[in-house]
């Protein structure tokens, strides 16, 4: 049983991880090549995952 929770959690946030990363990427080298969009975008995706992560710890909380 630990070993399907272990796997159902990093299933749970790689996907995550990897897209914080890429938009860290995006902010990064959006500066490099002096792209405000390319920077924006970057930013846009990482908002977007804070919130979702953010969203389903409340639906998630056990005092709700």
């Amino acid at each position: 049983m630990k070993h399907s929770n272990t796997k159902n959690k990093i299933l749970y946030w790689s996907p995550k991880i990897l897209a914080i990363l890429l938009g860290i990427f995006f902010i990064v080298f959006g500066e490099f090549d002096d792209s405000p969009g390319l920077q924006g975008i970057g930013l846009i995706l990482i908002i977007i995952i804070v919130i979702t992560i953010s969203k389903n710890k409340k639906k998630k909380s056990p005092l709700r």
